[in-house]
């Protein structure tokens, strides 16, 4: 074994390790794949910066940019509307439809992004017709994450096609995946309607996603009694006079003031030069280790019960929730460092967390993709927050959702002239959505920034980082070395034993891994075993490519899991009770099916 080798070995089950472990990000430890193959010799620096001019980046790049279109542009909300008016009543029309929606957007856009446009609909669908959300969410995850077995235009395809342009095979086409995509969106389906449907959980979120829940129940559900306070102002109160700004509540008191209830009625909207006055009666957010005498020169403590729903409908408050979206600028962040409340107007007085509310200060908390925020403030503010992309509002007391633009046409047009002009070429298929990325700018469907913003940049310096590797196991032999082994293995299995175990290697490893690290590692793999085999590249390679959209058994497996998990109220046996016998019938399809569409 050389040196090379050696060292390719070593970074590849490093790689996989940290990768399982969780401990950092996926696109940190990408890079750090390729720094490392680079450093060692193993890689030029030329092959470890070459995915950056690769096509499958350009395409995952490009599709980000035309999904934010049909977004800016009204299309995909008005999809979810659609949706909604299609789902109807019924619990399994409901499923039914939000599957095959999902699975439909997911044909012209990444799963996540999919499953982000349709969740407030379907969420507001599941409260109009008093379904629980935990019987529409999952399966809304599941049908966008089917939709990508049957497109070329999903992140692991792109990459698997890639991979095989780079050996001197031909790729996959635009459709290439639709016939056994096809079968298998159609199966999981009828799998969730007819089987699935008993197991899913009939479970409200523990936050109060009820439209029009009383104080005390939001109270109680949030338990806010814990770590909210009410006050009157006293006469010779040092706050009575003083603007918010000048109060130095937060500084040195630690009190987040979340309203006022001023001379008959409530403001929920406050700024720095807000002033207050001698008997308003503030609700404030206070550490829990308060003590009250600390605050007797200050206010008289009254019962945060007191603050009742009454208030709310004086002041003309109201009570929203939202989830971080997966791009969100909030992520990372605290409350305090992105200035929530100067920012958009509104308070955050709850906070829902891996199936639990979050009771310590909220403004100190660092802000998680999946987290739940119970916002309150005025309609006209709320309803602002919907065409923020930092959130994903999932109530419809703030307004109506948007109707599709003037340019919604066009930008629909734009997508569709993309996709015939890359159907006859799918080698070109990276320069033609590029070019429909660009048509979009040109047309002001969105701006320059607007795209800059909406491309998966984590997404692409994973795969950024992780292609080197595939390089280094194809340039130094390892990938024949692992497909000789594999070989050893499963011979006496035959070439159906040989595509069952790359396969459930694939699905394996993407419970736990991003997909595109996943196929970057075992798509060559699979194409060293078809040389020495004489199988067809293609037809492993798509096995593979269809092992990585198997992310169904654990919240972990992808992105869109964990967006539905907290407004679902799911936990992680859930995903496990549905999601592996649904793994196990399409596998069941894939091993009958794929050698009918692609002989091995």
């Amino acid at each position: 074994m050389s040196a090379a080798q050696i060292i390719t070995f070593i970074v590849l089950g490093l790689a996989i390790l940290v990768f399982l472990s969780d401990r950092l990000r996926p696109d940190l430890i990408a890079l750090l794949i390729a720094l490392s193959l680079g450093l060692s010799g193993v890689l030029t620096p030329e092959e470890t910066f070459s995915g950056f001019s690769r096509s499958a980046v350009i395409t995952i790049l490009a599709i980000s940019i035309l999904a934010e279109g049909l977004q800016r542009a009204g299309v995909t909300e008005q999809a979810g509307n659609l949706l909604a008016r299609l789902a109807g009543k019924g619990e399994a029309r409901m499923i039914g439809v939000v599957m095959l929606v999902g699975a439909v957007l997911s044909l012209f856009m990444n799963n996540i992004s999919a499953a982000s446009v349709l969740l407030p609909a379907v969420s507001g669908a599941a409260r109009k017709t008093g379904v629980s959300p935990s019987r529409l969410l999952m399966p809304l995850a599941f049908g966008t994450l089917l939709g990508g077995m049957a497109t070329l235009l999903t992140t692991t395809n792109i990459v698997v096609s890639n991979l095989l342009r780079e050996r001197g095979l031909p790729g996959f086409g635009l459709l290439d995946f639709a016939p056994l995509g096809g079968v298998l969106i159609l199966a999981g389906v009828l799998y969730m309607l007819l089987v699935g449907r008993r197991w899913l959980p009939k479970r409200q979120p523990a936050y109060g996603q009820a439209n029009g829940m009383v104080q005390e129940e939001l109270f109680d559900t949030y338990r806010l009694g814990e770590r909210l306070i009410c006050g009157r102002i006293r006469q010779d109160s040092p706050l009575a006079g003083a603007t918010l700004l000048e109060s130095r509540l937060r500084e040195q008191y630690d009190l987040n003031l979340l309203a006022i209830r001023h001379g008959g009625r409530t403001l929920a909207s406050l700024s720095p030069d807000t002033r207050l006055q001698p008997g308003d009666v503030l609700l404030l957010e206070s550490p829990q280790n308060i003590q009250p005498q600390a605050l007797d020169p200050l206010m008289q403590l009254l019962s945060p019960g007191g603050w009742d729903e009454a208030d709310l409908e004086t002041s003309g408050a109201v009570l929203v929730e939202a989830v971080l979206a997966p791009r969100s600028g909030l992520i990372g962040r605290t409350l305090r460092e992105a200035h929530f409340r100067a920012k958009y107007g509104v308070n955050v007085v709850g906070i829902w967390r891996a199936g639990r509310p979050l009771t310590a200060q909220l403004s100190e908390l660092k802000l998680y993709f999946g987290d739940a925020l119970l916002l309150q403030g005025l309609p006209e503010k709320l309803n602002l927050l919907r065409s923020e992309p930092d959130l994903l509002m999932l109530t419809d007391g703030a307004g109506k959702l948007q109707r599709v633009t003037g340019k919604g046409w066009l930008a629909l047009g734009i997508l569709l002239v993309a996709l015939v002009l890359a159907l006859p070429n799918p080698d070109l298929t990276g320069l033609v959505m590029l070019g429909g990325g660009l048509a979009m700018v040109l047309t002001r469907v969105l701006s320059m920034d607007q795209a800059y913003r909406a491309v998966e940049w984590k997404t692409i310096f994973l795969v950024v980082g992780v292609l080197p590797l595939g390089i280094a196991l194809g340039k130094t032999g390892a990938a024949a070395m692992i497909g000789a082994q594999v070989l050893d293995w499963l011979r006496p299995l035959g070439p159906l034993g040989l595509l069952a175990g790359l396969f459930l290697a694939g699905v394996l490893l993407t419970q736990v891994m991003h997909g595109a690290a996943v196929a970057i590692i075992l798509a060559p793999v699979a194409i060293d075993v078809a040389a020495q085999t004489g199988l067809d590249a293609r037809a492993l390679a798509m096995g593979v490519a269809l092992a990585t959209s198997m992310a169904f058994i654990t919240p972990l497996g992808h992105p869109v899991n964990i967006l539905v998990m907290t407004p679902g109220g799911y936990r992680f046996r859930d995903f496990l009770r549905l999601g592996l016998p649904l793994v196990l019938l399409l596998f069941v399809l894939i091993m009958l099916l794929l050698p009918v569409f692609w002989p091995l």
